[in-house]
C-alpha cells in the first residue's frame, strides 16, 4: 500500500508540473509567426478571390459561392477547421432575413467561418472579420472588389494560416478565434447583423472584434505614402483596446495611425458602415481598418493589379499582431464606455 501511495504522489506532481508548464506557456513574442505572413500569398490568393470567374462576388451569386469555395479550400489546406459546435463552414442565412429591410430580391447566401480553439480560455472568443461580397456584374462588366473586400478577405485567410502554425508549434491562441467571413455587407450589413443576432458563441463570451475592409490601397490625403491606415472604433467603447493597437503597431509595425475618421462627428459615418458595428451595438469592443476611399471605389478599376501589396502585407501584420495579443493576453478588455 505504501508503494502505490507513492507511485500516487509521484504521478500527481507530475501531472500538475505538466499542467502548469501548459498554463504558463510563453506567447509574449509573435515575431516569428509575424514572419509567416507572405506578401506572395497574399496576392496569390487575391487574384483568385477577386478574378472575372467569381463574377464580382454579389451576394448569394454563383460567382460568390465559387469564392467561397476557394477560400474554404485555403483553410483546410492549412489544417484549420470550421467552428466547434457547426457542422460545416457555412452560417447559411434565408432570404427572407436579407430582404427584409428592403427588398432587393436576394436569394439564400452564407456567411463563412473557421475557428482555431483557445488553450487555455477556450469559451472566450475572439472574431476576425471581412466581408467576401462585392457589387456583382453592371453593363456586362464584372465589379471585382480587389480592395472591397478582397483584401480584407485574404487577410483574414492568411492571420489565420500564421496562428495555425503557431498552434502546430505549441504556441497556439489562448482564446479562441472565429474567422469570419460575412455576406450582404454592401447590401446593408446583413451577415453581421445575422451572425450578432445568431451566433455560435455567446455574444457575452466574445471579447472583440477586429474588422477589416479596404486594406489594400491608398487614399488621396496619403497620395506619397502607404505607410499608413486609419483605426476606427477602437476607443469607442473600450479604452484598452486603443491601447493595445497603439501599443502593438509601436512594438511591431510602426505604421501611422490615422484616427481622422474615428471622430465621432466626421461626415463620412464610417464606423456605423462596415461590419464590427452589428458587434459594437451589443456592446462588443471593436476596431476597424481601413485604408480610406479611392478613385475605383464601388467602381470597375478596382482590380488586384492596383493593389499596393507591400501595404496590404504591413496593414494584414498589424491586425495579427493586434490579434495575437488580443488572443494571448490575461484579461480581455474592458469595457469602459458606452
Amino acid at each position: 500500500m505504501k508503494k502505490i501511495i507513492i507511485l500516487l504522489l509521484i504521478g500527481s506532481a507530475f501531472s500538475c508540473k505538466n499542467m502548469q508548464s501548459v498554463a504558463s506557456k510563453d506567447n509574449s513574442d509573435p515575431t516569428k509567426y509575424i514572419k509567416s505572413i507572405s506578401e506572395k500569398d497574399l496576392k496569390k490568393m487575391l487574384y483568385v478571390v477577386a478574378s472575372d470567374e467569381m463574377e464580382g462576388r454579389e451576394t448569394g451569386s454563383k460567382g460568390q459561392k465559387k469564392a467561397g469555395l476557394y477560400m474554404i479550400e485555403q483553410y483546410k489546406k492549412n489544417g484549420i477547421s470550421f467552428p466547434k459546435g457547426a457542422t460545416d463552414y457555412y452560417q447559411h442565412i434565408p432570404a427572407a432575413f436579407l430582404n427584409a429591410r428592403r427588398n432587393e430580391n436576394l436569394p439564400d447566401s452564407e456567411n463563412i467561418w473557421a475557428y482555431i480553439e483557445g488553450s487555455e480560455k477556450p469559451d472566450e472568443v475572439l472574431v476576425i472579420s471581412a466581408h467576401y461580397d462585392h457589387v456583382g456584374i453592371k453593363n456586362g462588366e464584372v465589379y471585382n472588389g480587389a480592395d472591397d473586400d478582397g483584401s480584407g478577405t485574404v487577410a483574414v485567410i492568411e492571420m489565420a494560416k500564421a496562428f495555425a502554425k503557431a498552434k502546430k508549434q505549441g504556441h497556439g491562441p489562448k482564446r479562441s478565434i472565429l474567422f469570419l467571413h460575412v455576406t450582404g455587407e454592401e447590401h446593408g450589413l446583413h451577415g453581421s447583423r445575422y451572425y450578432s443576432e445568431n451566433p455560435l458563441f455567446p455574444i457575452a463570451n466574445t471579447i472583440t472584434d477586429i474588422n477589416i475592409d479596404m486594406i489594400g490601397r491608398r487614399d488621396v490625403e496619403h497620395a506619397k505614402t502607404n505607410n499608413y491606415v486609419y483605426v476606427i472604433g477602437a476607443d469607442r467603447l473600450s479604452t484598452d483596446l486603443h491601447n493595445i493597437v497603439v501599443a502593438q503597431n509601436e512594438k511591431y509595425t510602426k505604421i501611422d495611425l490615422d484616427f481622422k475618421f474615428n471622430d465621432p462627428k466626421d461626415p463620412n459615418h464610417f464606423y456605423e458602415r462596415s461590419d464590427h458595428y452589428n458587434f459594437a451595438k451589443f456592446g462588443i469592443p471593436a476596431v476597424f481598418f481601413f485604408n480610406g476611399v479611392h478613385e475605383d471605389y464601388h467602381g470597375k478599376g478596382d482590380e488586384p493589379q492596383k493593389i499596393e501589396y507591400d501595404a496590404l502585407t504591413k496593414r494584414t501584420k498589424l491586425a495579427f499582431v493586434v490579434a495575437w495579443d488580443l488572443a494571448n493576453r490575461e484579461n480581455r478588455p474592458v469595457v469602459d464606455k458606452k
